[in-house]
């Protein structure tokens, strides 16, 4: 029995990923964004006030500072803390979105695309599945780009990874990308 493609397969998803966790630096989600109020817009929105769960529907946007969250469809629950989980779906033909301002340099921004955006305002997760796509935008240029079928972000740990779907085959190879620009020193010092 051959185990080529496997090794293959695995080795190239491991250099994918030390790649991609090579793509860290300084900045960090903004601060400011724990304090402010969620902003929920949507076609339809229900809610539990006891249980504090909003489900919305149709063009859904939710803003919370420099959070931007949109999408069809979603779930907001909000633990006793007064944390935030929130989950939107795209539709079929579009998908959802994330973005966030960075803390640190001026005009620094985190934005993604997926099926699916997941967000975990205690843990500072961002979880992106479906043609998922995470670019770090200075001054609206793209410094670095994920694109894979699962992208998760975390700004604590400033760490990104990218996952191929589960079902992957050798052919199908490159299923997970990394552009990294590189690092100049005015990006790198505080």
């Amino acid at each position: 029995m051959n185990l080529m493609p496997f090794n293959v397969l695995r080795h190239l998803t491991i250099l994918t990923l030390v790649l991609v966790s090579a793509i860290t630096n300084n900045a960090r989600a903004e601060k400011a964004d724990q304090d402010k109020p969620v902003i929920l817009e949507s076609e339809k929105v229900s809610v539990n006030d006891v249980q504090q769960v909003y489900d919305l529907e149709g063009g859904l946007l939710l803003t919370k500072g420099s959070i931007l969250i949109t999408g069809e469809k979603g779930n907001i629950k909000v633990d006793p803390e007064g944390y935030e989980y929130i989950d939107v779906q795209g539709k079929p033909e579009s998908t959802a979105s994330f973005r966030q301002r960075r803390e640190g340099p001026a005009n620094e921004f985190m934005q993604g695309t997926g099926q699916t955006v997941s967000y975990n305002a205690k843990t500072e997760l961002l979880i992106l599945t479906g043609d998922a796509s995470l670019k770090r935008l200075h001054n609206m240029q793209m410094l670095d780009q994920l694109r894979g079928w699962k992208i998760d972000y975390n700004d604590v740990t400033q760490r990104y990874q990218v996952y191929p779907p589960t079902n992957a085959k050798v052919e199908d190879l490159p299923l997970a990308r990394a552009l990294l620009s590189p690092r100049r020193k005015a990006t790198l010092e505080k």
